[in-house]
């Protein structure tokens, strides 16, 4: 009962949530003694996901070359990527992040600021859907099942704001702590977090934002393993309530995670199956995290995937259709 009391399901059903008529839990202490909502038949509530059974892989780079190609796999079952279409532009070092619907990517390398978008259950092209305020490459990017965020990008500290399922240019949401890029982040249906990056050295730090509220970021807390490196182009997936970070630079293959509702410093969570391997793009179905692609020097196609809720090493998955990092990963149905 705790996801439904925490906004993982909507407010709504018919008759109630509506004309006033708000929404109320009540203790049930003759039968199981938990929080229950009160004159509703909790089979009608529907969940709230921003996320899905379906992982899409945008864009990437592998010796000069930027790709525009987009990959799929079925999250919770094993097996190589399948071709899904094409961006409108090669995109390194984009962000991307969807309402379990629509999946968006914006930014890349050098200094695009195209936002182009996907129906994700259907394979084809992307369309574009309107522009940053601040191009550039190094972008990571969280949604909610409303409102996504685009953080930070080489030579910049601003975070813009979508809303999803509304075409149309990006709004000024606020600023990280500092000018950093190839940092990576997650989100909660209330909160985005954002990790590591690079702002002339690199960090192992986490702040944080309240979606739905725009403002700059503050201080979430540190990564354990504070290695230079580690958390230079990492990435980010969740499940409604903990957060994964991992796929770092250096020799580093730590994955750690957060409870993202509670501040405080990252625990380690395990290791991917390879080392050195900043830049993947990470997502999730709410029980699988997949992280994809990256290596950085050299590239490699390699999916890895852990159980969100079960701490361990990762185990893989299958491959990309291309070598390449710098690519950007959602999901949805």
């Amino acid at each position: 009962m705790t996801r439904k009391i925490s906004r993982s399901f909507i407010n709504g059903r018919t008759g109630a949530g509506t004309a006033g008529q708000g929404l109320k839990v009540e203790w049930d202490s003759t039968n199981d003694g938990e929080l229950h909502w009160k004159d509703v038949d909790e089979s009608t509530l529907e969940p709230i996901v921003w996320y899905g059974s379906r992982g899409v892989f945008m864009g990437g780079y592998n010796g000069g070359t930027r790709y525009n190609n987009i990959d799929y796999i079925t999250i919770a079952t094993t097996g190589n990527a399948i071709d899904f279409g094409d961006l409108t532009r090669g995109a390194d070092g984009s962000g991307s992040c969807s309402n379990g619907t629509r999946g968006v990517n914006g930014g890349a390398g050098p200094s695009s600021n195209v936002i182009d978008y996907i129906t994700i259950a259907t394979t084809g092209n992307s369309t574009d859907f309107g522009d940053l305020t601040v191009g550039g490459y190094g972008v990571t990017s969280c949604s909610n099942d409303t409102r996504g965020l685009f953080i930070g990008r080489a030579g910049s500290d601003v975070i813009d704001y979508i809303t999803i399922a509304t075409t149309g240019n990006a709004i000024d949401f606020g600023n990280e702590s500092s000018v950093r890029h190839w940092g990576s982040s997650l989100a909660d249906a209330t909160r985005a977090i954002y990790c590591g990056g690079y702002d002339g050295s690199s960090l192992s730090t986490m702040e944080y934002v309240t979606i739905a509220t725009t403002g700059n970021a503050v201080s979430f807390g540190n990564m354990a393993d504070t290695t230079a490196w580690r958390w230079y182009g990492s990435a980010g997936c969740s499940d409604s309530t903990r957060g994964i970070f991992a796929g770092q630079g250096g020799t580093g293959n730590t994955v750690e995670y957060v409870t993202i509702a509670t501040t405080g410093n990252a625990t380690d969570f395990g290791d991917l199956t390879r080392s050195g391997n900043a830049k993947p793009g990470a997502c999730s179905d709410g029980t699988y995290g997949v992280f994809a692609g990256g290596g950085d020097n050299p590239p490699v196609n390699t999916i890895d995937y852990i159980t969100i809720q079960t701490t361990g090493n990762a185990t893989d998955f299958g491959d990309l259709t291309l070598i390449r990092d710098s690519t950007a990963a959602c999901s949805g149905d």
